[in-house]
């Protein structure tokens, strides 16, 4: 790509900023499919129950193993269940859980880590220590305590995970919010007379903003896999509800007989969503890393 200059008074050639055709160009037509399977997902748990007239949950032994038929475009698992309508269904708390996840990990790591950054000195060297001593302690294992605690369910493997996710979100944002707090222009600010509350939120915020949604966007991928986890164990959505961790779980016995279909459709699900995640994970950092 040509990059354009201008000759100006002085001897060197000022770059310009590339054309916006130049940024589309570097989006890529793999980004474009990652989001474009995050969004169809979204938009299945958002609206999908809305248009599937059939019952998840409703169960007609005569259909045990059905094969596809009209109506019923993926066939029954082993208790005669619907499939199709398992999976659109499933798909709300498979998609929607995560992002309870993201938000308090989000908000909780960046608080803690923006305050030490701008703080410093004995807070932020505290700071510093807690979070690498809290990731010696995986957050499945905290869900998985917490849950045992307080009874199973999507709401409190949510939360379990949120907090053992914050440590992972704390680290990265600490890192990205020091080294725009040794910038120039925070000095510069702090100067004017601009007060440190101001400082964060109105510019070294804004500024590590890519750092954050990159974050968040990898911990999604985590945590969709982590609730499925805890759902396969019977720790997160309890069944007859519909899940994809469910559908999992519940599909191993026809699995064993021949008949994977349960398994495999739901695990599909989960693969292609992680995966379009962290593909866009991948580049929504490398554009922030760029960007700095």
């Amino acid at each position: 790509m040509s990059i354009l200059a201008v000759q100006s008074a002085s001897p060197e050639p000022v770059e310009m900023p590339t054309s916006s055709a130049g940024r589309r160009h570097r989006v890529g037509v793999g980004t474009w499919i990652a989001l474009g399977i995050l969004v169809f997902f979204m938009l299945v748990a958002l609206f999908g129950p809305l248009l599937v007239s059939t019952d998840p949950s409703s169960i007609s032994l005569m259909d045990s193993f059905g094969p596809p038929q009209p109506g019923h475009p993926l066939g029954f698992d082993g208790e005669g269940r619907d499939l199709f309508a398992r999976l659109v269904y499933g798909a709300r708390s498979s998609m929607l859980g995560p992002i309870l996840v993201v938000l308090i990990s989000t908000l909780l790591g960046g608080s803690i880590a923006l305050s030490a950054a701008w703080i410093g000195g004995a807070y932020d060297a505290v700071v510093a220590r807690v979070i690498d001593a809290l990731f010696a302690f995986p957050g499945l294992l905290l869900a998985i305590l917490a849950v045992s605690l307080v009874g199973p369910g999507l709401l409190a493997a949510s939360i379990a995970l949120s907090i053992g996710y914050t440590p992972y979100v704390a680290r990265i944002i600490r890192s990205a919010a020091l080294q725009e707090r040794s910038l120039p222009y925070v000095s510069a600010l702090t100067v004017q007379g601009l007060g440190g509350t101001s400082v964060v939120l109105r510019h070294i915020l804004p500024n590590v903003s890519g750092i954050i949604v990159a974050a968040a966007t990898l911990s999604y991928g985590y945590a969709l896999i982590d609730l499925a986890a805890l759902s396969f164990i019977g720790l997160g959505v309890q069944p007859p509800a519909s899940d994809w961790g469910v559908m999992v779980a519940n599909g191993i016995p026809g699995l064993l007989q021949g008949y994977p279909q349960a398994s495999l459709y739901a695990s599909a699900c989960i693969v292609l969503v992680v995966g379009a995640v962290n593909f866009l994970g991948d580049r929504l950092t490398e554009a922030a890393e760029g960007g700095r």
